[in-house]
């Protein structure tokens, strides 16, 4: 499956965008199924009826005022027809949502990556347009925070993703294809939880893997990334982030629940401060399980250990299955990174429960500081 990030998009793929769309007519719009007045019954459930409409509808009312588009803007080339003063063009379009009335929003970190400013417009009928400051953003959840200053936002409350269950309605709210007319809505359910997906590559490197996504039939195209995954209270429960490009309804959000913490470091520190173990390691699944003899298909399973790494240094090896990190159960990767981005911070010393050889034992480990990301390479 070839994975895209919708939100983030080109300027020069906008203005192509815009002359097909032109030359295809109304009907090519609405054969999208994304009309933002009204969502269609996505595929494989009962057509909507009047009760399903009006709460999608009293949904989008709700949320599409606190819903932002966000201008990446860069230097402009000397020659660039697209200058918008300053010396700086748009390099993208993406989304985000304003969750605090203090002006806080939160978005991705490839919608704002590499910008030199960045602009935030509310949408219609209020239209206002703020330059916001970057406060923190974070390449391994593709998180971000941003602030403006303002009076009177809208906002749309955080809410909870933890009682999410598969097959419950939600809707993708966002500024897909940099449309005029704001947000545009779409409806659909919940597909999946807890997906582990590595973003697409990035300059020639492979892109992070993001865990405990939230898996979606509501289409997310492009523009949307950075917006709100909600649902039918109103209520974030996801960031919109990905999409199938060779698959049909297939869409990933992250996790409002763990993403909390993740903003609130970013909203008060500007980052995020990792515990790190220096191991390479994957999820147990059943081919797992058998080829270890595992009792069941829970854990982590430890690939390989850095030489000299915090986990070397404290004893574990390639082979061992992490089943607990402290007070912390550790069924997949997803519950591994959350506690190292979460619960632990580097120096802290924290034992490490591990199956070895069909033997519990506990390994004491010092956390080290992740390091940071190699640089993208020059062109």
């Amino acid at each position: 499956m070839t994975l895209k990030r919708p939100g983030f998009l080109i300027i020069a793929s906008l203005v192509a965008m815009a002359i097909v769309l032109s030359s295809c007519g109304g009907y090519a719009l609405g054969s999208q199924g994304s009309s933002s007045s009204q969502a269609a019954a996505p595929s494989g459930k009962p057509a909507s009826g009047p009760e399903v409409n009006g709460v999608i509808s009293g949904v989008a009312e709700k949320v599409r005022p606190a819903t932002v588009l966000v201008q990446n803007l860069a230097v402009a080339p000397r020659d660039s027809s697209q200058a918008i003063g300053g010396g700086l063009v748009p390099r993208g379009l993406g989304t985000g949502f304003i969750f605090d009335d203090a002006g806080f929003i939160i978005t991705n970190h490839h919608v704002v990556d590499g910008a030199v400013r960045l602009r935030v417009v509310l949408a219609p009928p209020d239209n206002r347009q703020f330059d916001a400051r970057l406060l923190g953003s974070d390449l391994q959840t593709d998180l971000a925070v941003m602030k403006i200053d303002g009076e009177r936002l809208p906002t749309v409350p955080l809410g909870n993703s933890e009682d999410l269950k598969v097959g419950e309605w939600v809707v993708a709210v966002g500024n897909a294809l940099g449309l005029p007319g704001g947000p545009t809505v779409t409806a659909g359910v919940v597909s999946a939880l807890a997906r582990e997906v590595q973003e697409p590559s990035q300059q020639g490197t492979a892109g992070p893997t993001l865990y405990g996504l939230i898996q979606t039939d509501a289409a997310i195209n492009p523009g949307n990334s950075g917006g709100p995954l909600v649902d039918l209270s109103g209520s974030v429960i996801g960031v919109n982030t990905l999409g199938s490009s060779d698959a049909n309804n297939i869409g990933f959000a992250i996790s409002i629940g763990p993403a909390k913490a993740i903003v609130e470091q970013l909203r008060q520190n500007g980052r995020v401060a990792r515990g790190y173990l220096g191991i390479g390691a994957a999820s147990v699944n059943e081919a797992i399980k058998g080829a270890l003899s595992l009792p069941q298909a829970n854990g982590v399973v430890v690939n390989d250990v850095q030489a000299g790494g915090p986990a070397a240094t404290g004893g574990l090896r390639a082979g061992d299955v992490i089943v607990g990190l402290g007070d912390t159960v550790i069924n997949d990767r997803s519950d591994l990174e959350r506690a190292l981005s979460t619960q632990y911070k580097p120096g802290d010393a924290v034992a490490v429960k591990v199956l070895r050889d069909a033997r519990e034992q506990i390994l004491q480990v010092r956390l080290g500081d992740r390091p940071a990301p190699p640089a993208p390479p020059s062109r």
